[in-house]
């Protein structure tokens, strides 16, 4: 086994435990590989290592990676998605997890429908209201839910969330559980199911798993630390 295979089954074997600890079943979490930055090899190993599940943060990520790689691949976009990127990525992807506005949301219902699509999408929500973010504010999803329930071309999963960073993983459980509730609230407002919340990243996924989180979004404790390009 490599030094990837072991570091993404450590994370499964993070996973079990922490479902287990609060009762839940394991197999009713997910596991999305964040490949963002890393190379088209380093997920081949995570492919080679069972995985089949990845994320990425930008649409030519997606674009670029995915004709390299195995067809039966599921892409997530995590990222901010820009209005003008929508048509070229829709295509391309499984779930988009930053629907984070309501004009957002119409663009892509509007051109879902252009392209026979039925995306499933996850709705953003800042609840630490931070500027450096996108996403709905907590009111602004209540505003908006009878609004995007009229978008017949989504498939709206449930929720999302990227608490502000903190060293200490335990400040985030305060945002998982508001997310937790928001969701609970919205079900009783617009009749609908919204099963799945994805939250928890390398840092913070056990504690995320703990308060119900579907899908955790795990990069760097998988593939390693990141290198990011700077300016000359």
């Amino acid at each position: 086994m490599n030094d990837l295979s072991a570091r993404l089954q450590a994370i499964r074997d993070r996973m079990t435990a922490a479902a287990q600890r609060c009762g839940r079943d394991p197999a009713a979490i997910e596991l999305l590989a964040v490949s963002k930055t890393f190379p088209v090899e380093a997920i081949r190993e995570a492919v080679d290592a069972g995985q089949l599940l990845f994320g990425e943060n930008k649409v030519q990520e997606i674009l670029g990676k995915a004709p390299q790689l195995p067809a039966n691949l599921q892409w997530h976009l995590i990222g901010h998605l820009q209005s003008n990127k929508v048509r070229k990525v829709l295509p391309q992807v499984k779930a988009i997890h930053s629907i984070g506005s309501l004009d957002l949301a119409r663009d892509v219902d509007r051109i879902a429908a252009e392209l026979g699509l039925f995306p499933q999408v996850y709705l953003e929500v800042n609840l630490g209201d931070e500027s450096s973010k996108h996403g709905f504010s907590a009111e602004q999803v209540r505003a908006s839910l009878e609004a995007l329930y009229a978008l017949k071309r989504l498939e709206i999963q449930g929720l999302m969330c990227i608490p502000p960073f903190d060293d200490d993983a335990e400040k985030s459980r305060s945002y998982f559980v508001q997310l937790r509730a928001l969701r609970d609230e919205l079900e009783q407002r617009g009749g609908e199911p919204l099963p799945r919340l994805s939250m928890g990243m390398s840092h913070d996924f056990e504690i995320a798993i703990e308060e119900g989180a579907t899908i955790v979004r795990v990069g760097s404790a998988i593939f390693g630390g990141r290198t990011y390009a700077t300016a000359a």
